[in-house]
């Protein structure tokens, strides 16, 4: 059963307000910007946590924004059973029941691994009025190109989670992992924010709760993407896509565009997989001319 979502709930800065409560069995913590406008639930990719998308919310102070973290990862803890999408779809309706009191109209905005998270929860009976999917994965990141370089980083969380604790662990949370996905990822040219990125990676990227939590959750990451979803998105929904998004190839998110119901996709070119952190205030703008747009209609 649910337990009423302002069990606890202090003041941070600027009336962000810090909440925790369990749900679905785990102990979650979100964080709550704003108070008028849309309702919008904030979902971070994998192994991040609400930070990652802060860039986007801090531009978007007119709306109320929800930004938990994942079950696992910053302050909250981890699921009983396995990570896997089902499992995070399922606590994502949790939370959504939980936290957003009714209000209407309510949006999710997902980046990457969220995406997944949230189209299987659209599947699965959430039911919001609008959806913003930020570089979604359109397809398997075990298909195509990608395939290679994708199975080289499998093997390399399978050997995390086979070697002694201590060491596995050690693996997981080094350096080496977290420089090389600032590597794959990061497009921008400017020395100062690819510092920045290389910093919030080292930062966050190491905040899981435990090995369980971060392989769980890579497998989880490879065993479905939005696409198989793409009909039960009846809602307005809005992609935001990279043109050289190293996860998901522009052509695919053309593709997810056109197998859903009422869907419109903006590009950004030269930007990769983060388009949260490169290019923040065009996402924003991006979500805000939709959802007025929505208004309006």
């Amino acid at each position: 059963m649910l337990r009423d979502p302002r069990l606890q709930s202090d003041t941070v800065t600027d009336g962000t307000r810090e909440c925790e409560a369990t749900i679905a069995g785990t102990r979650t913590r979100w964080w709550e910007y704003g108070d008028g406008g849309d309702t919008v639930i904030a979902v971070h990719g994998f192994r991040g946590d609400h930070h990652g998308l802060q860039r986007v919310i801090d531009r978007l102070p007119e709306y109320r924004i929800l930004s938990p973290d994942l079950p696992g990862y910053g302050g909250s803890t981890a699921l009983a059973g396995p990570h896997s999408i089902p499992a995070y779809a399922d606590w994502l309706i949790d939370f959504v029941t939980a936290t957003a009191g009714g209000r209407r109209p309510l949006t999710i905005l997902a980046h990457s691994f969220g995406t997944i998270v949230t189209a299987a929860a659209i599947d699965r009976g959430l039911s919001p009025d609008r959806v913003v999917l930020v570089n979604p994965i359109a397809t398997s990141p075990l298909a195509g190109i990608q395939a290679i370089g994708t199975t080289l980083v499998r093997g390399l969380y399978r050997l995390g989670a086979v070697l002694p604790h201590r060491l596995g662990d050690r693996l997981l949370r080094a350096r080496l992992i977290t420089d090389g996905m600032s590597v794959l990822t990061t497009t921008t040219r400017d020395r100062e924010l690819r510092r920045w990125i290389k910093a919030e990676h080292r930062r966050y990227f190491a905040g899981f709760r435990s090995r369980r939590v971060v392989v769980e959750g890579f497998e989880a990451s490879l065993s479905d993407h939005v696409t198989p979803h793409a009909a039960a998105f009846t809602m307005p929904t809005l992609l935001i896509a990279a043109g050289r998004d190293q996860i998901t190839p522009i052509a695919d998110v053309r593709g997810l565009r056109e197998r859903m119901p009422d869907a419109q996709l903006v590009e950004l070119e030269g930007v990769g997989h983060l388009i949260h952190y490169e290019r923040p205030a065009e996402a924003a703008e991006a979500i805000r001319a939709f959802l007025a747009a929505q208004v309006r209609t």
